[in-house]
């Protein structure tokens, strides 16, 4: 059986992730506190943000806003979006 966790995003008993994301503590917050659906759509969104905004990964302050929006995902606070990008259900 999967294991599940209250996801923060979705404030709602979801399946986990099978290990944490990354090291360290704030992969452990993410493996305990968010959901395998929230992580895989963290995912999508994060390439769409690194493809659109033309983020260099070796920059520091590349690194930095992509965790920033991250934490504002996972959280479900407001996040930035890819410019121009609307969503297939608002099409």
């Amino acid at each position: 059986m999967s294991r599940t966790v209250f996801c923060r995003k979705y404030q709602e008993e979801l399946e986990g992730l099978d290990a944490p994301p990354f090291p360290g503590p704030k992969g452990v917050d993410i493996f305990e506190h968010v959901s395998k659906k929230a992580w895989q759509e963290w995912m999508s969104h994060q390439t769409m943000l690194i493809n659109e905004k033309h983020l260099n990964m070796m920059e520091p302050s590349s690194r930095a806003y992509l965790s920033e929006q991250m934490m504002k995902f996972l959280s479900g606070e407001e996040y930035d979006a890819a410019d121009g990008y609307v969503p297939p259900e608002q099409q």
